[in-house]
């Protein structure tokens, strides 16, 4: 088998347009999940995709079967990738606004506005649900159940930075789906 992905890698390095398209139909699906979890779009994740796949045909020739298995070399060149990807985002959004949303920390809460803010947390959790896994997960744990990023990142098995651009791309998306709802 590892010598398939050595000859596989050889022939994507060589430019062999039907071997780059074997490595995109055998891994294209897996890197694209793993996109859409980094990215705040689908056009965002799927240009990210085309990247990763651009950079491995620019660097299949590095590929070494008895390094790593094909699959493990190819999600590193992803993950590597889509950290890039967001370490060069310039935009880092701020969580001090959605902190006291989720925290219920609104001081002006009076009892003919209850059933809105019961409506507006219902909406919130719906937008919550909608989250890609990492970032849902990273949200109601950190959120909702109490947990620091760094407990978080143990019990996910996740670099810290990797927790915490989660949290801020999914903070960052429930912002921009849910900016109405927030209206009081």
């Amino acid at each position: 088998m590892s010598q398939q992905d050595w000859m596989l890698m050889h022939r994507v390095a060589a430019g062999d347009e039907e071997a780059i398209g074997e490595l995109y139909d055998r891994f294209g699906p897996l890197v694209y999940k793993v996109a859409w979890q980094f990215q705040p779009s689908q056009p965002e994740a799927e240009d990210a995709v085309q990247e990763i796949f651009v950079r491995l045909w620019q660097t299949a020739d590095r590929f070494g079967p008895r390094r790593a298995k094909l699959v493990t070399w190819v999600m590193l060149i992803a993950r590597r990738h889509l950290i890039d990807r967001l370490r060069r985002s310039s935009v880092r959004p701020t969580t001090t606004q959605f902190e006291g949303e989720i925290a219920g920390t609104d001081s002006a809460t009076s009892p003919d506005s209850r059933p809105q803010e019961e409506e507006r947390n219902a909406r919130l959790m719906q937008r919550i649900t909608e989250l890609p896994e990492l970032q849902r997960t990273v949200i109601e744990r950190a959120y909702l159940q109490g947990y620091t990023l760094r407990e978080v990142s143990e019990q996910l098995n996740a670099p810290l930075g990797t927790i915490k651009s989660a949290l801020s791309r999914g903070l960052a998306r429930l912002r921009e789906r849910a900016s109405g709802d927030w209206a009081v």
